[in-house]
């Protein structure tokens, strides 16, 4: 099993910056691609950021110039840099992670793949 831990979301004013962070532990071989994703009331959840492992990264428009997503591959751990924030950024934000674990599945003669979300950090964007 892989868990993931996120930490920083808060309550922020527009124009404010927080750091989010979520450190993946657990049963882990190596980890591909990591993410983050957002959810307002009444919304479907959305991509937010998405960062390989080589570092790329690709953003949704509206946080474009905003947000930066970064990595540690050292410490399995992405983060999530969010400045000049607006009232519509407040949501609950998950980060997910993907990869393959160390179970070695001996039917395909390969190791589990998986795919997990954190619990989700509350930001609120409020004057």
């Amino acid at each position: 099993q892989v868990q993931l831990e996120e930490s920083g979301g808060g309550l922020v004013q527009p124009g404010g910056s927080l750091r989010l962070s979520c450190a993946a532990s657990g049963s882990i071989l190596v980890i591909n691609a990591m993410g983050w994703y957002r959810q307002a009331p009444g919304k479907q959840r959305e991509l937010v950021a998405g960062i390989k492992r080589d570092g790329t990264a690709n953003y949704a428009d509206y946080v474009k110039g905003r947000f930066t997503a970064s990595r540690d591959n050292a410490k399995n751990t992405v983060y999530l840099q969010m400045n000049s924030l607006e009232l519509e950024d407040t949501a609950v934000y998950y980060c997910n992670v993907e990869g393959l674990s160390t179970d070695w599945d001996i039917y395909t003669r390969r190791y589990s793949p998986f795919n997990s979300w954190g619990q989700g950090t509350q930001v609120t964007v409020s004057s």
